[in-house]
């Protein structure tokens, strides 16, 4: 379970694991703001899992709306793991990395420039761009905020982030 962090202000900040958000409850620097149903027990507590914890004292974050990582991890959320040239769907074992504009050719591993892709079509793209290999990308690359992939990332968790989630992105 990943436990969503927010500002004094309620901003976003980012995930820590279910353990991480309870020291900071339990030392006071943080407060619950939403729970989980599962709830883990000591010997003389239970506690309900936290969702969401507010820190108490403001901390002062970069910009990470617009700093997305461009990593494998963060390319295969954005991209769905679903390869860009023929639209298959993968997993994390059958899947590469594209460059649209080839390294060779100067291309450069940013986010308007690399894409998911199957086997078959990297193979048969090779060191061409997509034009002269005759493919045709599904959507253009283009960097995801970090609230994008946080959304792709934990998609079934977000129901009780997306309060916080929304004011941040809007």
């Amino acid at each position: 379970m990943r436990t969503l962090v927010l500002n004094a202000a309620y901003e976003p900040i980012h995930l820590v694991t279910w353990e991480k958000a309870m020291c900071l409850v339990v030392t006071a620097k943080a407060e619950i703001v939403a729970e989980y149903d599962q709830v883990v027990r000591s010997v003389s507590q239970i506690y309900k899992l936290p969702s969401v914890v507010r820190l108490k004292r403001y901390v002062r974050t970069f910009r990470r709306t617009m700093n997305s990582r461009c990593t494998r991890r963060n390319i295969l959320l954005r991209d769905r793991f679903t390869c860009q040239y023929c639209g298959s769907r993968m997993t994390h074992h059958n899947v590469t990395i594209d460059h649209v504009k080839p390294k060779c050719r100067g291309g450069a591993t940013v986010w308007d420039n690399v894409v998911t892709a199957c086997h078959h079509c990297n193979r048969k793209k090779a060191d061409m761009t997509p034009e002269e290999a005759g493919l045709k990308l599904l959507k253009s690359p283009r960097r995801p905020t970090w609230i994008d992939l946080l959304e792709e990332a934990h998609r079934e968790l977000i129901n009780s982030w997306l309060p916080f989630l929304i004011t941040k992105a809007g």
